[in-house]
């Protein structure tokens, strides 16, 4: 395994690497880090070089820019931007892109800005740009961000946690331990700051039809509807895709039921 840090403008990105062979990148969810993929290194790495890194802002990474002259704003930047630099620096082009949730967002920005860096795309439970989200989501999102911004971050963290998106995983002893140190690490200063990440417009959702690559689309069965609808909207957008949904799995399907997910992995990358 190599492990280091990847200077790119003011950003350090942490990222580890392993094995040897055609690249694969994975991409992990909001207020996690790399760490959610650790079931799925030592499979993947015996037939593929794996690559997993912390996104600008999580995990070991640093936040987002410095801020200008005391404005009270960070300087623009963008995770695909990021992720480019990352891959070219690892001398890692093209490259499988293997996203849950935000990953499978930010894959799927990679793709439609950077398509000839794209191998694939393995795109579970993920979220999608341009998505319109349903109250009670939006709702449960709120009580998150007012908690942050009341200078109570503790409780902010509390509150993702044990989100429902979350509440399948937690059954399980292991993945909720995991999932407390990855949220318990959390910086939380997305919930307080403005993203300067620059974001596709129009949304990737309203140009689905431009992403050529072989997709594999998968949800856990007991998702939230949100993200049970994305799935259908990607699976049926995408030109070249297969969708596959988790029985017995939630958000969390490559933690909640690791072999099934590799196995499909695997199997779609060969």
């Amino acid at each position: 395994m190599k492990e280091g840090f990847f200077s790119t403008g003011s950003a350090r990105l942490y990222y580890q690497s392993y094995g040897q062979g055609v690249p694969v990148v994975f991409l992990h969810g909001f207020g996690l880090d790399s760490r959610m993929w650790e079931p799925q290194i030592e499979p993947l790495a015996r037939a593929f070089r794996v690559i997993r890194y912390n996104l600008r802002g999580y995990g070991r990474s640093s936040l987002p820019g410095a801020w200008f002259r005391g404005e009270g704003r960070a300087e623009p930047y963008a995770q695909t931007d990021d992720l480019l630099q990352l891959l070219h620096h690892l001398e890692a082009l093209p490259a499988h892109l293997v996203g849950l949730s935000m990953g499978g967002q930010f894959a799927l920005r990679f793709a439609l800005v950077y398509p000839q860096a794209v191998r694939s795309l393995v795109l579970a439970d993920s979220a999608l740009d341009g998505y319109r989200w349903s109250a009670g989501w939006q709702e449960r999102w709120k009580d998150i961000l007012d908690a942050a911004r009341a200078g109570d971050l503790e409780e902010a963290k509390r509150r993702w946690l044990h989100h429902p998106l979350f509440a399948p995983a937690l059954e399980h002893p292991a993945v909720a331990a995991n999932l407390a140190a990855q949220i318990g690490g959390y910086s939380g200063w997305h919930w307080v700051n403005r993203d300067p990440d620059r974001v596709p417009s129009p949304p990737v959702m309203e140009r689905l039809e431009q992403i050529a690559h072989p997709s594999l689309v998968m949800v856990g069965e007991r998702d939230l509807p949100d993200f049970q609808a994305i799935a259908d909207i990607l699976a049926g957008g995408l030109l070249h895709s297969r969708k596959v949904v988790i029985p017995g799995a939630g958000h969390m399907v490559n933690l909640e039921a690791p072999d099934r997910f590799n196995r499909e992995v695997l199997e779609f990358l060969s």
